[in-house]
């Protein structure tokens, strides 16, 4: 009789595991549909409160965890035959191995030491499978925490920036690629200045940190310095647009945009001329930002190269050069006498002016596609955001290399920090809007479902810390800003 050797041993013992398993997980899909209907009819015979959409989902999720600890159980099973037969095979070569036995301590390390490796791999099975089943709930437990409050509707194209007033009266500020930036009520929703000074999209617009004054920055390759009047009544209590729930999220297509002729109210005041224009770029200005103190300026450009002005002369005070190609962004310090330039060299940028003698710059390497965006915290931190997919947060003394690393399934655009709670708001090209710590750990996704939330990608977003009704707004081209309420200790708490 020919003996099998222990090679072809092995084989058919490999062959036969991987059938056991197969059958084992069609025995589970076979039996799916009708567990699901079981658990259904278990739950109609039951006294409820719940609407049965929410119940519905209830049961899918369950379902997910179901299913997940049954292949668990599974794996288990054939890692806990692994071990028996590592340990068999260890017991025989203690026997063989040059001709004399292993010592019970020699062979009691050999085996601990591959039990080990295989625990390992246990833990980091079941790790990967219970984050799967937790992000299954985090989207559920966001849309507690992240409420749509109002939205800002009237533009008549697609929306760049969005900004939040550092003065009273607190008031919101979109900027549009229809040529025009409007300032809204916060509370109402409704136009109170419409600025119509430029001949080209307008990119970005930033408040003046003491006065009603606004800086804007355009496609006709300016940045204009304009004035606005508000005074708002006392505010009434609005009514709280968020009794869409969330329930199962849904695909919007262009024709569900919202339609921003006549939105805006005819008798909205009109700006239509600035108190200053800066002109010394030879291309689209991208960004614009005002300096600690709001005596001066910085402009970023597609003719890469970053302005420095003087506001009250409008005088060109510092040309800032060094990308090597079109920049996408800048940022001030709150604080300090800092600028940082993003770009498409995939690079960005920190110019310190913090003493009038010496200008020097620093270069960030880090991202492998356009730099979005980057922003500075409190403290010495800088978050940038990439097309790369990824978002990495930096200490300024240390530019080496990252401190954490977000990395996402979509581009990037211009991120915003809550500087109080150090919370990262990133919204994403397909239409996401996401929050994360600074230590790169996810809190939450805005929702998106129930024709809530972004219909296109979503281009900026901007904290108000302060304010009691919204705290967070985005802006996206399906021609709107949305205004959120984030319960930021239930979000932490839930981190």
């Amino acid at each position: 009789m020919p003996i099998e050797s222990g090679s072809c041993a092995s084989a058919r013992q490999a062959k036969q595991k991987r059938k056991s398993h197969s059958l084992s997980i069609r025995r589970t899909n076979s039996s799916e549909q009708e567990r699901a209907g079981l658990q259904r009819d278990m739950l109609e015979g039951q006294d409820s409160k719940l609407p049965s959409s929410i119940r519905n989902t209830l049961l899918e999720l369950f379902g997910q965890i179901e299913r997940e600890f049954e292949n668990l159980y599974i794996e288990n099973l054939e890692l806990r035959r692994e071990i028996d037969t590592l340990n068999e095979r260890l017991a025989a070569e203690g026997q063989t191995i040059d001709g004399a036995e292993l010592s019970k301590g020699q062979l009691k390390a050999k085996a601990s030491h591959s039990t080990s490796q295989l625990s390992q791999k246990l833990k980091t099975t079941y790790k990967a499978s219970t984050s799967k089943i937790v992000s299954s709930f985090k989207t559920t437990t966001s849309r507690a925490i992240c409420q749509l409050v109002k939205e800002y509707i009237g533009h008549r194209d697609g929306i760049w920036d969005v900004s939040v007033a550092k003065t009273q009266p607190v008031v919101l500020g979109t900027a549009s690629a229809d040529h025009t930036a409007l300032l809204w009520s916060i509370e109402t929703g409704k136009c109170l200045v419409k600025y119509v000074g430029h001949v080209g999209s307008v990119n970005s617009i930033k408040f003046h940190p003491t006065e009603q004054v606004a800086l804007t920055a355009s496609g006709d390759q300016t940045a204009h310095i304009w004035r606005y009047l508000i005074q708002l009544p006392t505010p009434q209590p609005t009514a709280d647009c968020n009794q869409l729930s969330g329930e199962d999220e849904v695909e919007f297509s262009d024709k569900d945009e919202p339609d921003g002729d006549g939105d805006v109210s005819s008798d909205c005041p009109t700006v239509r001329a600035p108190l200053t224009s800066l002109k010394s770029h030879q291309g689209v200005v991208i960004a614009a930002d005002w300096l600690v103190g709001g005596k001066q300026a910085v402009t970023a450009s597609w003719d890469r190269t970053a302005n420095l002005y003087d506001v009250e002369t409008s005088e060109l005070v510092h040309s800032l050069t060094g990308h090597d190609q079109e920049l996408t962004h800048c940022c001030t310090h709150p604080t300090q006498r800092l600028v940082v330039t993003s770009s498409r060299d995939t690079t960005f940028r920190l110019w310190d002016f913090r003493d009038p003698s010496i200008h020097s710059v620093n270069v960030f390497q880090g991202h492998t596609d356009t730099v979005t965006s980057a922003v500075f915290t409190v403290g010495d931190n800088v978050v940038s955001g990439s097309d790369d997919r990824t978002v990495k947060v930096w200490d300024l003394k240390n530019m080496r290399s990252p401190i954490a690393t977000i990395r996402t399934d979509s581009a990037v655009n211009r991120i915003n920090v809550c500087v109080g709670q150090r919370i990262i708001a990133l919204p994403h090209d397909n239409r996401q809007v996401r929050l994360f710590d600074m230590s790169g750990v996810r809190l939450a996704r805005l929702p998106r479902s129930n024709r809530q939330g972004h219909r296109r990608m979503v281009c900026c977003s901007a904290w108000s810390e302060d304010h009691p009704v919204c705290n967070l707004f985005t802006c996206g081209f399906d021609r709107q800003a949305i205004g959120w309420n984030i319960n930021i200790p239930a979000l932490l708490q839930e981190k």
